[in-house]
């Protein structure tokens, strides 16, 4: 019999690769944990430029150890999708735990995972959160007991390892660290708004300013939706 852990990762069109490619990497290095990622109906999921093929189907997964959300600017556009969101809840309930990078957490927010609990997010989105009855953290991985979920993107890393200690132990975590190199060491300090210099701070802002103001409505519509689900 299988005695491996079992990590499942659902995509869809608009994911944010390094979302899952990321802890994919690090999960795929611990021999007690088996990765399967999957999509609706198996189908191929484009990301920025690159495919994914060869998925198994999201709506055949009967159970996993762990459910880890990533995100995507497509991630409200697959909230909308009642089998996506029926799936992510029937996996939650088979899960020890329940986790998601990046904007991931406004799925889990859909599916009504998220009440009352603390939640990580992107920086440019954690302000929806609250949409879905979650409190919104900017820590970088977030820990609300069965609940973990990580900051924007890169922080899938520390995510990562994360949840590897969690499942294993601090060892294994540090030798897939160290099996990837991974000592971030950024040449410049700009990756979250309170460190990134003024003028390219407001640049990206308002850079982001109508996007993000479509996507809180779409969040609004979501929260609305599924809220006599709950």
């Amino acid at each position: 019999m299988d005695s491996k852990l079992r990590i499942f990762i659902p995509i869809y069109p608009g994911v944010t690769h390094l979302d899952f490619t990321g802890p994919h990497q690090f999960f795929s290095r611990v021999p007690q944990i088996d990765v399967v990622v999957a999509s609706i109906g198996g189908e191929p999921v484009d990301a920025q430029g690159l495919t994914f093929s060869n998925l198994d189907d999201l709506t055949d997964i009967a159970a996993c150890d762990v459910l880890c959300v990533p995100g995507g600017l497509g991630c409200l556009d697959a909230a909308k999708d009642i089998r996506f969101i029926h799936a992510i809840r029937h996996l939650a309930g088979t899960a020890k735990f329940v986790t998601s990078v990046c904007t991931g957490s406004l799925i889990l927010g859909a599916a009504g995972l998220l009440h009352g609990r603390r939640a990580a997010c992107h920086w440019a989105w954690r302000d929806m959160l609250p949409l879905f009855g979650a409190i919104p953290d900017p820590a970088r991985v977030v820990r609300d007991d069965e609940i973990i979920t990580g900051g924007g993107v890169t922080a899938g890393i520390d995510f990562a390892l994360t949840v590897i200690a969690e499942l294993t132990d601090d060892e294994t975590a540090q030798r897939a660290q160290l099996i990837l190199e991974y000592a971030p060491a950024p040449p410049f300090d700009a990756g979250r708004p309170e460190t990134a210099p003024a003028a390219i701070h407001d640049h990206v802002v308002a850079d982001m300013a109508e996007l993000q103001a479509s996507r809180y409505r779409q969040a609004q519509y979501l929260a609305e939706r599924y809220a006599t689900r709950r």
